[in-house]
């Protein structure tokens, strides 16, 4: 049987998953990678692409042969990745200088060209994103910091397009991921000089543009050696993370709305039209299907939060958890479900609702907390955290309904936190709006791995490929008297975020994350 390969370069970690031709994940290689600070450099986050190529080839070799198949029958490999990095080649296609996506280093830079009358907005409005996480204030960091090294680049790539230009020697870019760049137009989905020279810049770093499931060529002998495929492996272009999970859960039609939950909570709304939002509150983004962009906001640290408070709070559940074999976190979910709506009255700041052009968040913290303390004030405060996430989804669909007229009728919620009964039915229950949840576990993969299906010849499009293999592990209805009284229960939170974010934009506290220029 022919299999395929994705390899997915997130966040956090790193993995390889192959699948087989009926879109069923055979293996699994996955290692967390980190991102180092630049010696001197303040909120810089670099991408070191020797090392990181290295785990790539560990974990393409682990894959293949915990999964037992013979190299001959990968017939294709395609990736995905975080959005916004970056690795700039020089002229001779050496790597010469790279970072990961929250790189924050341009800080001063953002600032600056956010100054300039009307430039972010235009900006934004041809390309769907500001300046906060975009490439152009990076690049003219480079400019100025780096000059030898600006003098010499000659092309962009996104992770995505790194990793597959390592397997094939190939520069190309896709507009999924290149349009987190903020220098690839909505409209044409391709490179805009304009983009590029209206923030200083030299034109011409981006390389030619080409569609998800395009083959780019057969893999190198030299990433042949390195990796264990075969020569004649086709390499095919995947996408940006977010876009890709929405293709392997067969999200393909304008309207359709998806939440992946993991560490961030990604949330996405199909359009059919490039449409930005004239306050420019929402990302807007390409999809990974021609004629097709979405939405998208983000909740921040949703999932870090929830691992956060059983580190730091939850040892008396860890230690019973681990002496019954359990999963900690399964515990204090159940307990979490035996709390009332509205945790009690204790309200959580943690992310905030989007706000792109303005982007930040007030300081981490639990508020109205009872001091009798023990066992149920742990239960409030984790079950606030579940409620957390679910109203920031909520708020940042309200964002998107606000300025594109889409309600979609259902949300799929994918990711880890998906596997949670209590959690989704929170997440429901909030919406008001029935949720589906896919069976795949690795929805980003998937999406790469219809890439790579639809390249190699297997379906006709990547779209095909996601149709064929979707499948449905379950529905959540929401509760429609939970629903109502959670109405309370978000105007309680906005006023009391909004207070704690006046204390963060006062300085007496300190964000917890905001992006650069901000």
């Amino acid at each position: 049987m022919s299999h395929v390969l994705a390899v997915d370069a997130g966040t956090g970690s790193c993995r390889a998953v192959v699948f087989d031709a009926l879109g069923t994940p055979v293996a699994t290689s996955s290692r967390a990678w980190e991102h180092d600070p630049e010696p001197g450099i303040p909120g810089s986050m670099g991408f070191a692409v020797d090392r990181n190529w290295a785990l790539v080839v560990d974990l393409v070799r682990e894959a293949l042969a915990t999964a037992g198949v013979p190299a001959a029958e990968v017939v294709a490999v395609s990736a995905t990745s975080m959005r916004e990095g970056l690795v700039v080649l020089d002229a001779e296609g050496r790597e010469i200088w790279g970072c990961a996506n929250v790189d924050a280093r341009a800080g001063a830079e953002v600032a600056e060209l956010a100054a300039r009358g009307g430039v972010e907005q235009q900006v934004y409005h041809r390309s769907g994103q500001t300046f906060a996480l975009a490439a152009q204030p990076r690049l003219l960091w480079l400019a100025r910091h780096r000059p030898e090294v600006y003098d010499r680049a000659r092309t962009v790539l996104m992770l995505s397009e790194w990793v597959l230009y390592r397997l094939s020697g190939v520069r190309a870019m896709e507009p999924s991921n290149g349009s987190t760049s903020g220098m690839v137009a909505l409209a044409t989905r391709d490179a805009d000089d304009e983009l590029a020279s209206i923030c200083g810049l030299r034109t011409g770093l981006l390389p030619d543009v080409v569609e998800p499931g395009t083959v780019l060529g057969p893999v190198t002998s030299a990433a042949a050696r390195d990796t264990g495929l075969d020569p004649g492996t086709l390499v095919v272009v995947g996408g940006g993370d977010a876009q890709l999970a929405a293709l392997g859960v067969g999200l393909t039609e304008p309207g359709q709305a998806l939440v992946v939950a993991g560490t961030f909570w990604q949330q996405v709304v199909n359009l059919p039209e490039p449409v930005t939002d004239p306050q420019m509150r929402v990302r807007v983004n390409a999809a990974a299907l021609p004629g097709l962009w979405q939405a998208e906001a983000i909740a921040f640290h949703a999932g870090t939060a929830v691992r956060w408070f059983r580190d730091t709070f939850a040892g008396p559940e860890v230690a019973a958890a681990r002496a019954d074999g359990r999963d900690p976190l399964d515990v204090l979910t159940e307990a979490a479900a035996e709390i009332p709506i509205g945790s009690e009255g204790v309200i959580p700041i943690f992310s905030d609702v989007m706000n792109y052009r303005r982007w930040k968040h007030a300081a981490p913290s639990f508020l109205n907390l009872s001091l009798d303390g023990g066992p149920r004030l742990r239960s409030a405060m984790f079950r606030s955290l579940l409620e957390n996430a679910a109203i920031v989804a909520r708020e940042n669909l309200a964002l998107v309904e606000d300025f594109t007229g889409a309600h979609p009728d259902r949300v799929v919620l994918a990711g880890g936190s998906a596997k949670s009964l209590v959690w989704t039915q929170i997440v429901a229950d909030v919406l008001g709006r029935p949720l589906r949840i896919p069976a795949v576990t690795e929805a980003t993969a998937q999406g790469a791995a219809a890439c790579a299906a639809s390249g190699a010849g297997l379906f006709a499009s990547p779209a095909e490929a996601a149709a064929g293999w979707v499948r449905w592990d379950r529905e959540v209805e929401p509760d429609p008297a939970h629903h109502e009284a959670y109405e309370d229960v978000v105007d309680r939170w906005s006023r009391a975020y909004a207070a704690q974010r006046a204390l963060m934009t006062a300085g007496l506290t300190t964000p917890m994350w905001q992006a650069p220029g901000t």
